[in-house]
């Protein structure tokens, strides 16, 4: 999973736009025919909309309805970037790996590509999904994230992923790593060289707020979306709600996940190390958002762990 900034959350006002166009003419010529090649058999779209907000994409509903009266509405991003075939790529593959693991924690991934008519345009679809802004359930998402992972396993017992996936703007190497030490200082590493050839010397500023879980209103289901996937750790997932640019820092959040997928041994070292995942996650936050607080958060739980655990003869080694 990844923190990004893309929202499939619901508007009262919108939804009755939806149902008032639903009777009306179609409207599929307002889409591109790379996106209706991955729409239903038979689906006319009845209304497309702005919806959401993105920092990297815009973002739409689509309403549409088949031949035997049946409504369906999908979310759609819209990229064009220069990196936008590689993050609509990755963001396809990531949520089908996650579909296929636990059908009920994503919403269904449809199709992704190359706008036809809009040349430099790329999409990815997906089911929409009615959805709260509001926190999601403690035991709820604990539950739900732990039988994720108890799922997933790795097709070649190797930490990685089939391809480059994206956190926000930022390239993550997801080059497959039979060793999960290597694999993760490989990760941090990549990460501080990219911080300080982009963003500079050290600064402070204010950050922002983010989230990528929402909780189906009919049902009370809670899903995930728009992640950068890989194959890792479980307690690497979990260090993001430690971190202080995310809602979800309420240590419960934390327990109620340990409580159903607990940590590796040593597990008097689990919170420690819950600290060292989260600063690759500060690190990256800070290559996306240029003067974010967090990369001096980053610094402040190195600091903190180096204390700890190294003596001053270690440190000079």
């Amino acid at each position: 999973m990844a923190e990004t900034d893309d929202f499939l959350i619901s508007s009262d006002a919108e939804t009755v736009l939806l149902q008032t166009v639903q009777a009306s003419v179609d409207q599929t010529q307002l889409v591109d025919p790379a996106i209706l090649e991955v729409l239903e058999e038979g689906e006319k779209v009845l209304g497309v909309f702005e919806h959401g907000v993105s920092i990297w994409a815009e973002t739409f509903r689509i309403g549409c309805k088949t031949d035997q009266g049946e409504c369906h509405s999908y979310f759609l991003k819209t990229l064009s970037t220069p990196n936008a075939a590689g993050r609509v790529h990755g963001e396809y593959r990531s949520m089908k790996a996650l579909h296929e693991t636990l059908p009920t924690a994503v919403p269904t991934p449809r199709g992704y590509g190359a706008c036809r008519d809009q040349p430099g345009i790329y999409f990815y679809l997906c089911d929409y999904i009615e959805a709260t802004q509001s926190l999601p359930d403690q035991v709820r998402l604990g539950l739900k994230l732990a039988e994720l992972h108890h799922r997933s396993n790795s097709p070649n017992g190797m930490f990685g992923f089939y391809c480059p996936t994206y956190d926000g703007d930022q390239i993550m190497n997801t080059t497959w790593d039979s060793n999960w030490t290597t694999f993760f200082k490989r990760r941090i590493y990549e990460a501080y060289v990219l911080d300080v050839e982009r963003n500079g010397h050290w600064k402070l500023y204010e950050d922002v707020v983010q989230s990528n879980i929402g909780t189906e209103e009919a049902t009370g289901e809670i899903y995930f979306w728009d992640p950068c996937a890989y194959y890792a750790h479980h307690e690497r997932e979990v260090a993001i709600w430690r971190c202080a640019h995310h809602q979800m820092t309420d240590e419960k959040y934390r327990e109620q996940y340990f409580k159903n997928y607990p940590p590796s041994e040593p597990r008097e070292e689990a919170d420690d190390g819950n600290r060292l995942y989260s600063v690759e996650i500060l690190m990256n936050h800070g290559l996306s958002h240029e003067g974010s607080k967090t990369r001096q958060l980053a610094v402040q739980e190195l600091q903190f762990l180096i204390a700890k655990y190294f003596s001053d003869d270690q440190a000079g080694d």
